[in-house]
């Protein structure tokens, strides 16, 4: 069996139309060629955003707006940006945004922070005009039931861009989760109810696909490993970890012999994300399988394939989104509080995201894993210094997700040695009250520790995927 190279990742593709009243144009006619430069200045700038951007030029009435629309219908795209440059009747613009099934966001970026009001003329003014249609147009959409969301600005405003990105990053989260190859290997650890996920309503909230994998998926691969393959995965393993003394060699190289199967299985069935769980039984095959999982698990998260333990479908799901955002995302739980130093002690046993740690990671060798079969090599490490943001996907009972979040700090301090990742995260608060709030928020055992404040970023996605955003203040 050859495994296939991993595909691509797919960037977002944004739908891009500019326009304004046709009426104008032989009443001033300086003006069309102004909002034309100022579109052809918002097509360069949004080619600079990792997406691909399909732009359909500039509309000038109804009819150009209905041709318009088929357009973007045609490229299937994730989102679709409509750039306001003067005034423009609703009906250019609705049609765009029932027709073509994505997202729209509205922009009116000005040409420059203000106008000359001493030497304009009514022709000068009428492109400045772009704020004239918004509450236009948000009365329409509501009437027709189109969501309606907004950027308003000026061409060269940095901080009406970063809005602008974040609604585009937002829309290439979407579309991953729209269009992802979720793996799902194993069974449930015996009793974890929080943990079973219906894989229909991961679709059905979501989009993409699971793809239900058995253990022996993963072990005809490992099978299949050469030896010169796991002498490379090897010297990655001794570059990316440092190593313990508690490391047993025969253990390093049978986790490394796993991590090259699981990049074939990854690859073969075209996975974005993987959680898995084996119990096994007194040594057997599959129960060394599911133990020598933690290496190649972490390195996988790494890349931007995340793989959770303990068969937490919605947790692997919740770090997708975080590694998308830019913001990695470690499989965590809550461990510990430490009333003294204010502090919600937080991390979990097996992988981690390796591309997220305060340092470099270290392998350390267990004779024993906590709780579950097995033995072998696990890694351990602090999610870097500074802001984080937790995400998790809660499930309500009618079956609906949620995301749910906060946002903390993580500080230096003391640490245990046990094999885990481990982080010290500051909330602002008592860790108990914290705590409590986390918990009646609906999260599961485990969810994703993120660098960085995502809370604006997690805004923008639950409005383009219609999921409901848990905040969980200090």
């Amino acid at each position: 069996m050859t495994a296939r190279l991993p595909a691509v990742a797919r960037k977002p593709r944004i739908g891009l139309v500019a326009g304004g009243l046709g009426a104008y144009w032989p009443q001033f006619p300086d003006l069309l060629p102004q909002l034309r430069r100022s579109a052809a200045r918002v097509t360069e700038r949004m080619r600079e955003f990792d997406a691909e951007v399909v732009d359909v030029g500039f509309i000038s009435d109804a009819q150009e707006g209905a041709e318009a629309a088929e357009k973007l219908r045609a490229a299937d795209c994730d989102l679709i940006v409509g750039f306001l440059t003067t005034y423009m009747t609703a009906t250019m613009l609705v049609p765009i945004a029932q027709r073509s099934g994505a997202p729209v966001l509205l922009i009116n970026l000005q040409p420059t922070e203000s106008m000359d009001h001493d030497s304009f003329d009514t022709g000068a003014w009428l492109a400045y005009c772009g704020a004239c249609p918004l509450p236009e147009m948000a009365g329409a959409f509501e009437r027709v039931g189109v969501p309606f969301r907004s950027v308003s600005g000026y061409l060269e405003d940095e901080r009406a861009w970063a809005r602008i990105g974040r609604w585009i990053r937002a829309a290439g989260v979407r579309s991953v989760l729209r269009h992802g190859r979720h793996g799902l290997m194993g069974h449930l650890y015996p009793g974890m109810y929080d943990v079973s996920t219906d894989l229909t309503m991961v679709t059905g909230n979501l989009g993409g696909h699971v793809e239900v994998l058995e253990f022996d998926d993963l072990r005809v691969r490992v099978q299949q490993v050469k030896d010169d393959e796991v002498a490379a995965k090897l010297a990655e393993t001794r570059e990316v970890f440092e190593l313990a003394d508690s490391v047993v060699e025969e253990d390093l190289t049978w986790a490394a012999r796993v991590a090259v199967g699981l990049d074939r299985l990854v690859a073969d069935f075209d996975l974005d994300s993987l959680a898995y769980y084996h119990r096994g039984l007194d040594g057997e095959i599959h129960e060394k399988l599911g133990a020598g999982m933690i290496l190649g698990s972490s390195l996988l998260t790494a890349r931007g394939v995340p793989a959770a333990g303990e068969y937490e479908l919605r947790t692997s799901l919740a770090m997708l989104i975080c590694d998308r955002f830019g913001a990695g995302g470690s499989f965590t739980e809550l461990q510990a509080l430490n009333f003294r130093d204010a502090v919600v002690e937080m991390g979990h046993d097996g992988p981690g995201h390796l591309a997220i740690s305060e340092r470099k990671p270290l392998l350390r060798g267990l004779g024993v894993y906590h709780g579950k079969r097995g033995w072998g090599v696990s890694v351990e490490f602090d999610v870097r210094h500074g802001p984080v943001t937790l995400v998790g996907l809660g499930q309500t009972r009618d079956g609906r997700y949620k995301i749910i979040a906060s946002e903390g700090e993580v500080v230096g301090g003391p640490l245990l040695r046990i094999g885990n990742t481990t982080s010290r995260v500051d909330f602002g608060c008592d860790p108990g009250g914290w705590t409590d709030a986390w918990s009646a928020s609906g999260v599961a055992h485990h969810w994703a520790l993120a660098t960085g404040r995502l809370l604006p970023e997690l805004r923008a996605l639950a409005d383009l995927t219609g999921l409901e955003l848990v905040e969980v203040a200090a």
